[in-house]
């Protein structure tokens, strides 16, 4: 794996005294697919809200290349070239996939999309929208409506709007959440191209895709980090099996 991308020390939250994220440190390495995994209430999706400071630290350090980033708000994080997308697909359904993406460039570019006039393509947005819909296998599809769509390939195209703000750190929120078999291949598929390319902090509940696509997986549970490590690691450690798994499961391979 690359360097050390993002680095969290000792994260810790707290709401009315309740503590969700205890302590938790993070490494998460260039180039490599890193899963943060859990039971419901482990609190994954604080811990990302933490990163992107969509919520503040109530204790802990963050850095982000190298450069202390403890005390940044969201737009100074998003600057950086981190990314996030959400569980809940985050697109204009009335909008082309073209379009959608022609958004993201703008606002890459630091240009006003205007939704009541249709906007030229210059050959550069093309060529770019182009390749990030050829990225996700949605290349047929430029010219149809985001609602027309199915839900799978809706995802697929949340990526790649998220490819279009060239991150360099990209954070998914369960990006298998909904899917059926067949899309779950798609968007996996894709996901695992980023290896070596592109670095990848996911939050994910589909263990067959942890375990196939992840470099490094990181176990939460009650807001601690309870195991770190290859899936073949973690998924013989008896915490995380009684917390993750279900102790029947470790029953089983008693």
């Amino acid at each position: 794996m690359g360097p050390i991308v993002l680095e969290a020390k000792s994260l810790r939250k707290e709401f009315a005294g309740f503590v969700a994220v205890d302590g938790v440190d993070l490494q998460v390495h260039g180039g490599s697919i890193h899963a943060l995994i859990g039971p419901n209430g482990a609190g994954k999706t604080t811990t990302f809200n933490l990163l992107t400071k969509f919520i503040s630290l109530t204790a802990g350090q963050l850095s982000f290349k190298g450069i202390d980033v403890t005390g940044y708000g969201p737009a100074a994080i998003a600057k950086l070239g981190i990314v996030r997308s959400f569980q809940i697909s985050a697109i204009f359904p009335s909008l082309t996939l073209a379009e959608n993406l022609q958004i993201a460039l703008q606002l890459l570019e630091k240009k006003s999309f205007v939704f009541w006039r249709k906007s030229e393509f210059n050959d550069w947005t093309r060529s770019r929208i182009d390749e990030l819909l050829t990225q996700v296998g949605l290349a047929q599809d430029a010219n149809m409506t985001a609602g027309e769509i199915s839900y799978g390939k809706r995802r697929a195209l949340e990526i790649a709007t998220t490819l279009a703000l060239e991150p360099e750190l990209m954070l998914l929120d369960e990006p298998m959440s909904g899917l059926g078999l067949e899309d779950i291949e798609r968007i996996s598929g894709i996901i695992a191209g980023f290896k070596g390319k592109k670095t990848v902090l996911m939050v994910e509940h589909n263990l067959s895709v942890v375990a196939n696509i992840s470099d490094k997986i990181t176990v939460l549970a009650r807001g601690k980090k309870i195991a770190e490590g290859a899936y073949a690691d973690i998924a013989q450690n008896d915490e995380v099996q009684t917390a993750y798994l279900g102790t029947a499961h470790k029953a089983s391979h008693a």
